[in-house]
């Protein structure tokens, strides 16, 4: 069982308001996975009194589904998790295109909460922008 005192608790992402009209919170694998995509969708410099804080994810946002930039992105990926979340042990990446969409990449991160024997992945979607040719 992953324990709030480990991972914590906050406010959910996207800000959302409870039917008793306080503000949302999560814990547990959900803030988890939240925080690992808030890593995954900031660059570098969106926060200012944090500017390192992100992922350079979107430098491949105009670059062919090929696998040397699978590769690249994978990379991109264990490197920002590694840095900007502690609580959990980066496993296996994959990155691949989506079946029915061409300009949509799926990353696939195996991922282990820190002191815990629960293996989990989390699946984020990477939209690329097309080459419109000649």
């Amino acid at each position: 069982m992953i324990d709030d005192d480990f991972i914590g608790r906050g406010w959910s992402f996207p800000l959302d308001i409870t039917a008793n009209g306080t503000i949302a919170t999560i814990g547990g694998p959900r803030k988890l996975e939240q925080a690992m995509s808030l890593v995954l969708s900031t660059y570098p410099g969106e926060r200012p009194f944090r500017p390192k804080f992100g992922s350079r994810l979107r430098d491949f946002v105009f670059e062919n589904a090929t696998h040397l930039v699978f590769t690249g992105i994978e990379g991109e990926v264990r490197r920002s998790l590694t840095m900007w979340e502690p609580r959990v042990t980066v496993g296996d990446i994959a990155v691949y295109p989506h079946a029915d969409h061409e300009n949509l990449l799926m990353i696939e991160i195996g991922y282990l909460v820190k002191g815990e024997n629960d293996e989990r992945n989390l699946v984020h979607p990477f939209y690329t922008i097309p080459d419109e040719g000649d």
